[in-house]
């Protein structure tokens, strides 16, 4: 099949270890979101620290937006599927992303930014990622990509297969997304009616499915069916080479995301991650003293 992954370079398929029941939140000013990491089911799934999927039709649940705040000691990844955010941030970034856009933001020793979501067409949706940096890193520069719809691959293979490429690889087709420390792996992912889908994952990295349309089977191998399950969850993998799923008699559309374990104490507050509560003081007192933003 052209396109498709080859199973005889990967030889131990990703059972799944966990299935998440997304949380509802309010967050913001009073932005609705579902939210799978950062909950008391699922802390962290190193080096991920949160995940949330926002979106709705009524604008009373997102209007209200997430006015300036503060950043540090980590990433985040906002992956809009309708609608649009507005944002502007300390660093002089203003703009707006709208649907199939990807801003990966790295807030590094500090940055402020506000992101306020508007709808098109009646519609807003999309997803936000925070990605740790590692303790070497946690006071660096702050860096900002944005990256436009049209700037990220879309791949059909032969079965109908339909990946978006965000970051990493998949067909050896590379994501416009890059030099990020956690070498992550972030790829939207639909799958026809009875198809069905294999990708690469390196042996050692944490990775999740996030199912948001539809219904389909994860962790199928030769010696397991796999598991039947339906959108809104999300699912953590166990180790292994290769992450396998099949569609139902509908079609299923998720995200796939892995990246590299830093393995090191955490220390979060809020919008704050870092690796000791001293820094987290520090982050405080930085921020009260007007010292907080970097460039």
């Amino acid at each position: 099949m052209l396109g498709s992954y080859d199973e005889t370079q990967a030889s131990l398929p990703r059972t799944v270890s966990r299935i998440i029941e997304p949380r509802s939140v309010l967050e913001g000013a009073g932005v609705r979101l579902k939210r799978s990491i950062a909950t008391g089911e699922l802390d962290y799934l190193d080096p991920f620290l949160l995940f949330d999927h926002f979106g709705s039709d009524n604008p009373d649940d997102y209007i209200a937006g997430f006015p300036m705040h503060p950043h540090r000691g980590i990433e985040t990844v906002t992956y809009m599927l309708a609608g649009e955010v507005n944002h502007r941030d300390s660093l002089g970034n203003a703009g707006t992303i709208g649907p199939g856009d990807v801003q990966w933001m790295t807030a590094g020793g500090g940055i402020m930014h506000e992101e306020m979501p508007g709808a098109r067409q009646g519609k807003m949706a999309g997803f936000q990622l925070w990605v740790n940096l590692p303790a070497r890193l946690k006071m660096t520069r702050p860096r900002y990509q944005e990256v436009a719809s049209a700037q990220i691959p879309e791949i059909e293979r032969e079965d109908g297969v339909k990946i978006r490429v965000i970051a990493g690889t998949a067909d050896g087709v590379q994501g416009p997304v890059t030099e990020i420390v956690a070498d992550p792996t972030y790829l939207d992912i639909t799958i026809p009616r009875h198809g069905s889908f294999t990708q690469p994952v390196a042996h050692g990295h944490a990775a999740f499915a996030y199912i948001f349309e539809g219904e389909g089977i994860f962790g199928v191998s030769e010696h397991d069916k796999g598991t039947t399950i339906r959108h809104p969850k999300l699912i953590v993998f166990d180790d292994g080479d290769h992450v396998r799923a099949r569609a139902t008699d509908q079609p299923v559309r998720f995200l796939l995301v892995s990246g590299k374990p830093l393995n090191e104490p955490i220390a979060r507050y809020g919008p704050f991650v870092m690796n000791t509560a001293e820094e987290i003081q520090q982050a405080l007192a930085d921020l009260r003293n007007g010292t907080f933003v970097r460039s």
